[in-house]
């Protein structure tokens, strides 16, 4: 007899293509399979006309120009072309950045990498909630700050922080301000238009498109930002990211935006409404457990709850049911309790006994009983030994 699959609740780590995104794309594998870098024939310009309709489309999302989205790998990437670009598109001018400890490893590391540069790295500390007070952010900004970079929201614990106010503090100061959106993109309302946001990364396979695609918004004016680049050579995406350009991916990367901002509000209440139900069956069923981060600004479909005293890598064993996870997919494989559940004060035990369920487009209000039973289930195992 073949077994079920488990339940998928890690739609934070990743999400499935939906079959819409998916047709878009499979023409860019078939007939139109051009280089868009491919100036001579009609298959190039096709490529290339498709890459600018979704470079356009995207842009309309997020209310900016289309000249102001640079496409690359993922946001990881990006994350990185904004750290590195921003503090060294002057040579030789020592500077230095400001992120807050709950970033994702991609802005901590891409920052304690420009010290090989000559730069700095400053990290702000977060409260027990998960949240960064604006005012610990602006005390950190001194004379030789570059850039800062806040989370639009945290990948582990869903926590929505004040970057409006951020950014504008960041522009008093002469500062720039960079967020990584990965998790927020399509899933809360974000308008750069009324934000005074410099760079922004996001990432196609967290909205239900292709994985090995993402994007950098470069604010182009007022002011226009500089950036020295990672990968050099071919001169695509205005010199800011060379190489042959995935055209599949970045229209199927349109279509995914285009859709999740089309369904946002509806599904975002859908999600939300099914996150508290599984809230309060854990608070039930396991009333010792803890929430981590805030309720009130948090992602619709993140829960992340620690149980006391029960061990954390059995407890993930125990509930092979279900497709979870202790934290962010980037360090899961590490083994070290997650920096962000430390930042909130939770011990090392506590961290390592953190369950991250994350709710999508995918989930059913049946399978959030299941998931608050499973969980019950696996700790009373282990109260039993």
């Amino acid at each position: 007899m073949s077994q079920s699959p488990p339940i998928y609740l890690d739609h934070q780590a990743t999400t499935p293509v939906d079959p819409r995104v998916l047709e878009a794309m499979l023409p860019y594998y078939k007939g139109d399979f051009g280089n868009a870098s491919s100036a001579t024939h009609a298959f190039g310009w096709r490529a290339e006309a498709a890459v600018e309709d979704a470079r356009e489309r995207i842009a309309q999302c997020l209310a900016v120009d289309p000249n102001e989205i640079v496409f690359t790998s993922g946001a990881t990437e990006s994350n990185n072309l904004a750290i590195h670009g921003a503090l060294n598109a002057t040579p030789g001018k020592a500077g230095s950045v400001v992120a807050t400890a709950i970033e994702h490893p991609s802005v901590l590391e891409a920052a304690t990498a420009q010290r090989a540069f000559g730069h700095r790295d400053v990290q702000v500390p977060v409260a027990a909630s998960g949240l960064v007070d604006p005012s610990e952010i602006a005390a950190a900004i001194e004379d030789d700050t570059t850039l800062v970079s806040v989370s639009a929201a945290n990948s582990e614990i869903g926590v929505l922080p004040d970057i409006a106010a951020i950014a504008v503090d960041c522009h008093e100061r002469g500062v720039l301000f960079h967020t990584d959106a990965a998790q927020a993109i399509g899933k809360i309302p974000l308008s750069l238009a009324d934000t005074e946001i410099d760079l922004l990364s996001f990432s196609a396979h967290k909205i239900y498109g292709p994985k090995g695609i993402g994007a950098l918004y470069v604010r182009r004016r007022r002011p226009r930002i500089k950036l020295r680049p990672l990968v050099f050579g071919g001169g695509q995406e205005g010199g800011l990211r060379s190489g042959t350009l995935a055209v599949p991916l970045i229209v199927g990367f349109a279509r995914a935006l285009e859709l999740c901002v089309e369904e946002q509000e509806g599904e975002a209440a859908r999600l939300r409404g099914l996150r508290e139900k599984l809230r309060l069956e854990i608070e039930r069923s396991v009333p010792e457990a803890v929430v981590n981060g805030d309720l009130e600004h948090r992602l619709p479909g993140n829960l992340s709850v620690s149980i006391p005293d029960v061990d954390g890598e059995r407890l993930l064993l125990d509930l092979r049911g279900l497709a979870v996870s202790s934290g962010s997919a980037c360090s899961s494989g590490s083994g070290e309790p997650s920096h962000v559940l430390l930042a909130l004060g939770r011990d090392k035990e506590l961290a390592r006994a953190t369950v991250r369920f994350g709710l999508g487009r995918g989930t059913a209000e049946a399978e959030i009983a299941a998931a608050a039973g499973a969980l019950a289930a696996a700790v009373r195992k282990q109260n039993s030994r």
